[in-house]
């Protein structure tokens, strides 16, 4: 595998057409959000009517890009070129933010180039 500029992010635990050679480790991203006071208040009124509330929809995509981000820098600098089993939690801080961590296993794959691939999952 030629060494890509961001790593491969897979919720997967393999890589498909490649081997695993290194296991490097837990690598994540984390961010802290909170929505201002004026989000907070159109979001409030949106309730009343119902439905998907946008401004916490935008905040929470954001929010969990910038975390893959983080995490996707993180590999990079210890060498890995791709993070299985990637996965997301969030908790929140107060009644106010929102903790959300992207998290894997930061690993060092190559192509596979016997043709045959194996994969086992136990």
């Amino acid at each position: 595998m030629s060494a890509p500029s961001k790593p491969i992010l897979l919720t997967a635990n393999y890589v498909s057409g490649y081997k695993v050679d290194r296991v490097l480790g837990l690598v994540y991203g984390i961010t802290v959000r909170s929505r201002g006071i004026g989000g907070n208040i159109m979001a409030a009124l949106r309730t009343l009517k119902g439905g998907e509330i946008s401004e916490y929809t935008e905040m929470a995509t954001q929010a969990r890009q910038q975390a893959l981000d983080r995490l996707s820098e993180q590999a990079a600098k210890i060498g890995a070129n791709a993070v299985i089993s990637v996965m997301f939690d969030s908790t929140e801080i107060g009644n106010t933010m929102d903790e959300i961590i992207a998290f894997g296993t930061a690993v060092v794959v190559t192509p596979v180039t016997d043709g045959q691939q194996f994969v086992k999952l136990s």
